[in-house]
């Protein structure tokens, strides 16, 4: 980062704890073609705790809706939910811009417990 780069805002360490990024397992997947641009629509088990969560991700460049069943994913699960048109998305799937800006999820490199919360 530059010097002529703004930096971003501070946070505390009790900002950072109040996310909750878990990690879950893709369990169904259907195409969303009534979002504005193309998406996948997820439904994410993050185990007992949290249960079955249904999220809208903008995917299609890397990603088909077969391909993501059983995919260990990251999320914020506790944003409020969003209505995205006839679809209510109930946590946020992350990833990352490629080179294109094509969306990459964040997954861990290694099979993980689901529902393990990010440290």
């Amino acid at each position: 980062m530059s010097e002529a780069t703004e930096r971003p805002a501070q946070i505390t360490w009790d900002d950072f704890a109040a996310v909750e990024i878990r990690v879950g397992k893709v369990i169904r997947t259907e195409p969303f073609p009534e979002a504005r641009r193309p998406a996948i629509k997820l439904w994410i088990d993050f185990g007992p705790e949290i249960g079955e969560r249904k999220s809208s991700a903008q995917i299609t460049h890397h990603y088909s809706a077969e391909t993501l069943v059983g995919k260990q994913v990251m999320a914020v699960v506790n944003f409020p939910p969003r209505q995205i048109g006839p679809f209510r998305s109930e946590v946020l799937v992350l990833g990352l811009p490629d080179d294109q800006g094509e969306v990459v999820l964040l997954t861990p490199d290694k099979p993980v417990p689901i529902g393990g919360r990010m440290y």
